[in-house]
């Protein structure tokens, strides 16, 4: 019994493998590719002619994301102290007119003092002057007498204005230092609103007053810095449409739009400056400072266009499949080399030559099946 379902396993066997059919490999005879016709079906590709589409004319660019001065502050101690306290870290969002840090130096004492001494002498002293005009118009006194007393008061009076103007830098109330209440602490605000990019202060460090304690800019207006050479410049014109990649975080494309052309030409590699203003969308994905390549579109031009998967790279040379012959059984390809032109979201442009025009029959889809 066991011998006849072994004989009808295998006779099943035999007949199932009968009806297999081995599809085999595309090959490359003489130079041409041949895919079958079951292949070519198969692999759903398809054969078709180039067509016109509008490609864009643009100039190429690189720069990188800024913000305006204004919307960037460093700050810095008029004169230096030590660091009593800060909570801050990078990355913090501060408001315009928020405390910062605060700052710790007997120096601070020491203006106080010397303008609560002028600020106390200069009452006497513009009284004396006052008196001795009078006495000088009523010929009372002498013109040195009133000469001296005009001196000293003036004298008086810049020191004490100089003195309140530094405290009004050290955030000091120049009216508390005359009711007598004076500090060695002084108190840092911020003079714009933005994040902390660059913090340079820790408890108990010693700053100088012209080091940097921190760096904040306010990233709502970031904007495109470009440098574009001498010789496109007269191509760039004022709302012309920027396209842009931020190569080293992402392959996105995003828009921008030129704003101001540079009017002079800087430094040796002979460039001037554009700047492209941002769509608010796209601002909260870019850093200040982010390298950029650009896209500034000048123009726009009808183009020989294939899709971009028929479009082959090797050895940074780009080739199609040129349809060479078709009968019931095959088709056979030729590998043609050929110039790249422009791009769009799903075209490339290829460049006319002796053996592709715009009747030429090219293999539009399943190119990498074949290549691979």
């Amino acid at each position: 019994m066991k011998k006849i379902v072994y004989i009808i396993a295998a006779t099943f066997l035999l007949i199932s493998c009968k009806d297999v059919k081995v599809e085999t490999p595309i090959e490359e005879k003489s130079g041409l590719t041949i895919v079958s016709r079951n292949q070519f079906k198969t692999m759903a590709m398809e054969v078709g002619t180039p067509t016109e589409q509008d490609f864009d004319v643009a100039v190429k660019t690189s720069g990188r994301i800024d913000v305006p001065p204004q919307n960037r502050a460093k700050i810095t101690s008029f004169i230096g102290g030590y660091v009593k306290s800060t909570n801050l870290l990078v990355g913090n969002k501060v408001v315009k007119g928020q405390a910062l840090l605060t700052m710790e130096n007997t120096e601070f004492l020491d203006i106080q003092k010397d303008y609560l001494e002028v600020a106390e002498q200069i009452t006497y002293l513009k009284s004396e002057f006052e008196r001795q005009k009078t006495l000088y118009e009523e010929k009372i006194t002498s013109q040195k007498n009133y000469l001296k007393a005009e001196s000293d008061y003036r004298r008086a009076k810049g020191m004490y204005q100089s003195l309140r103007a530094k405290l009004v830098l050290l955030n000091i109330n120049p009216r508390n230092v005359e009711n007598g209440k004076l500090t060695s602490v002084v108190t840092i605000f911020s003079p714009i609103s933005g994040d902390i990019v660059i913090m340079n202060a820790n408890v108990g460090m010693y700053i100088a007053a012209s080091d940097v304690i921190l760096e904040i800019v306010d990233t709502s207006h970031l904007h495109l810095e470009l440098a574009v050479f001498e010789k496109d410049i007269l191509k760039i014109k004022v709302d012309q449409i920027i396209k842009f990649t931020v190569p080293e975080a992402s392959k996105e494309v995003f828009d921008a739009e030129v704003h101001l052309v540079g009017k002079s030409i800087e430094g040796n590699d002979r460039t001037i400056n554009v700047h492209g203003h941002l769509d608010d969308a796209i601002k909260q994905k870019l850093l200040t400072g982010m390298f950029v390549e650009a896209q500034i579109i000048t123009d726009s031009k009808k183009g020989l266009a294939i899709p971009k998967e028929a479009l082959i790279t090797e050895n940074q040379k780009y080739f199609v499949f040129l349809l060479d012959k078709e009968d019931a059984k095959e088709f056979s390809f030729k590998k043609i080399a050929v110039e790249k032109g422009a791009s769009s979201n799903d075209f490339v442009e290829i460049i006319e030559n002796e053996q592709i025009n715009k009747s030429s029959k090219l293999l539009l889809k399943g190119v990498f099946d074949i290549t691979n």
